[in-house]
């Protein structure tokens, strides 16, 4: 499958190189960089359960289900445009706030936003 912003290869594990990010997630994020019109940096992709973050974690997390992104930000305006485009989109359900980048992810639960301190 091809993408318009991204290559499946932007989304490896960082520490196992493992990739099993979700395509339909994947096309999603291609659809909200294309509303936002700036470049997305992708800080951390699909997480192997072994990844030292999901290790920790009593069941696997987004990232280790492969529906999920973190998109590096450098500003206010970045932030802001990312996640109300999110928001508008309606497919991402998770999203946390950070001062160095935006979560996103399709879980199947309850809407939900955060930050991180």
């Amino acid at each position: 499958m091809d993408f318009r912003y991204f290559k499946i290869e932007d989304f490896a594990c960082t520490q196992t190189a493992e990739n099993e990010i979700q395509w339909d997630f994947v096309s999603a994020l291609d659809d909200l960089r294309g509303v936002c019109g700036f470049p997305f940096i992708i800080t951390s992709g699909y997480r192997s359960p072994s990844h030292s973050i999901e290790a920790r974690k009593e069941k696997p997390g987004q990232h280790a289900q492969g529906n999920a992104a973190d998109i590096k930000v450098s500003n206010g305006l970045e932030r802001y445009t990312i996640v109300s485009n999110a928001i508008k989109l309606g497919i991402f359900k998770g999203i946390g706030v950070s001062r160095s980048f935006i979560h996103v992810d399709t879980r199947d639960s309850d809407p939900v936003i955060w930050t991180y301190s």
